[in-house]
């Protein structure tokens, strides 16, 4: 009895030194000069996420209009301390101006100091810190840039025009194909980003079960049970998962996307081919003959486009290690995969539900089409449609992230010169409310109403640039917004010249979200119908 008392008074004893340890901080937002959600422990102030009350975005829009008026609130997520500015001058402020105190992002899938080969994540440029993430930023920049967009663009053209002979055939006994909008266009996605990533030709809109696709698929889910244990050990157990070299990705798929790419790189070197390729712009980039050239800038260049910063165009002398190469193709290959195809699901329903605006679209397409002459359409000739840009901007911001994260790497003094003064400690985080703000109708009159014509010429110059944040703010923004624009304006141009999106019985309006701390995704997808063109 003496053996099972001290036993229980040592796990009582263990039991309360953890919950100290994690609720120690709960009252931090105490002294600070904002409101502050309530803390449960364990769960902090985001509980209804990890129940899965609410999706993400829907979150978010909740706390968000819960403090209208108030510039900064406080938050835990989990153990984390967050700050959630919700003022677009501000979030300029800290993104832009003072970025050297907000350099990194929140810490969520490792380590970034972990130099295991075996661990990819935390060598992404998503996953970098500090010097090392503006190294590499500055090395994988002159890849993004518009002249490399344009020399990429055929290897989109060439698969699109693919893409539309093979709906047709499944479309040409009755007129019409129906699809699951997510899971056509993860399709489409994985293959553009197969071409024009490694260099191959996959078709998983006939070969379905292929192993690249099926690869990438699990890949992207983290709501399989495996990676929601991973990412909590990450939150609470941090240096521990370092030391047992735990990456967020499975290891078997590291180990084959790997093999790819190595095998990719020594076919090139062996038999000196060039491709105009994204692993091609990393060989080089690798090689350290990569470098940043002033562009003039483009005309028609879309509205969502963010620009590169000092930090992306200033000169190093870093080479990237395998491993780092291999991560940048990674995190390309993911991206690519999950947030284009879910950007282009959202655009499909935003045109099914509003028949008038596809028409125009469509109009604007067939008119460039007429003008071609029979010759594929280009890089510059998609870039000057401005109904295109405008329907494009305008779901963005229905549709984007719910928010984007900064980490505070030094003690830093918010001021916003009308009395709001406070210390946001090193170590907390900021959330930039990304879904809240494009909901606002402060800032977006009715914006529950997909109208396109919000991003006009006339009408665009009214925008407050740092309430329009679909690829981020500030020098830590999307590295690869111009190649997400390419894509979803390339595939919308060949899908509309060819066919009409429609409802079915199976369109779910309005549409439910995913609920959980997940990526922007729908409960029940998104079901429409693909009507040829007569």
């Amino acid at each position: 009895m003496e053996v099972s008392a001290l036993y229980l008074a040592i796990i009582i004893t263990v039991l309360v030194l953890i919950y100290r340890r994690i609720t120690r901080d709960n009252d931090y937002f105490h002294d600070k000069p904002i409101p502050s959600l309530a803390v449960k422990p364990l769960l902090g102030s985001t509980g209804d996420l990890l129940v899965k009350k609410y999706s993400f975005n829907d979150y978010i829009k909740k706390i968000y209009d819960q403090f209208a008026g108030v510039k900064v609130f406080g938050l835990f997520d989990t153990n984390v301390r967050f700050f959630v500015v919700r003022d677009p001058e501000l979030i300029k402020k800290i993104a832009v101006k003072d970025f050297d105190y907000f350099v990194d992002r929140r810490p969520v899938f490792g380590d970034a100091a972990n130099d295991n080969p075996n661990v990819l994540f935390s060598k992404t440029l998503v996953g970098m810190r500090d010097q090392k993430w503006r190294d590499m930023r500055a090395i994988l920049s002159p890849a993004f840039t518009g002249s490399k967009m344009r020399t990429m663009f055929q290897l989109v053209t060439e698969y699109s025009e693919r893409m539309i002979r093979v709906l047709k055939g499944e479309a040409a006994g009755t007129g019409y194909v129906e699809y699951e909008m997510k899971d056509l266009f993860s399709r489409i996605s994985n293959d553009i980003i197969a071409t024009c990533a490694f260099g191959l030709e996959v078709d998983s809109l006939k070969n379905r079960e292929n192993e690249f696709y099926m690869s990438g698929k699990k890949m992207i889910n983290f709501n399989r049970t495996i990676i929601l244990l991973r990412m909590m050990a990450f939150r609470f157990f941090p240096r521990l998962m370092s030391k047992l070299a735990i990456d967020i990705i499975d290891g078997d798929l590291i180990q084959y996307f790997s093999e790819i790419i190595r095998e990719a790189v020594r076919t090139r070197d062996a038999h000196g081919i060039v491709r105009p390729d994204m692993i091609h712009l990393l060989m080089q980039a690798k090689k350290g003959i990569l470098k940043h050239q002033n562009e003039a800038p483009e005309t028609g260049e879309g509205f969502a486009t963010v620009e590169e910063s000092e930090v992306g165009k200033a000169s190093t002398n870093k080479a990237m290690t395998e491993p780092e190469f291999i991560a940048q193709c990674l995190i390309f290959f993911l991206a690519g995969f999950d947030t284009v195809s879910t950007g282009m699901m959202f655009l499909a329903y935003e045109l099914a539900l509003n028949p008038y605006i596809q028409e125009k679209l469509y109009e604007e397409i067939a008119k460039t089409d007429q003008l071609l002459d029979g010759k594929s359409v280009t890089y510059d000739t998609i870039q000057s449609m401005k109904y295109m840009d405008m329907v494009v901007s305008e779901s963005l911001r229905m549709w984007p992230v719910a928010a984007v994260d900064r980490l505070c790497v030094r003690d830093y003094l918010l001021d916003d010169g009308e009395g709001l003064k406070f210390t946001i400690d090193k170590g907390a985080c900021v959330w930039f409310p990304i879904y809240g703000i494009h909901h606002d109708p402060k800032f977006y009159p009715n914006p529950q109403k997909f109208d396109p014509e919000r991003f006009s010429e006339a009408n665009r110059a009214n925008i407050n640039l740092s309430t329009y944040l679909p690829f981020g703010i500030g020098p830590r923004n999307c590295i690869g917004s111009r190649f997400a624009l390419m894509e979803l304006k390339a595939i919308t141009y060949q899908l509309l010249l060819h066919f009409t999106f429609e409802r079915t019985e199976q369109t779910q309006v309005p549409i439910t979200l995913t609920k959980g701390f997940t990526a922007l995704s729908t409960e029940k997808g998104v079901h429409l119908r693909l009507k040829l063109r007569k």
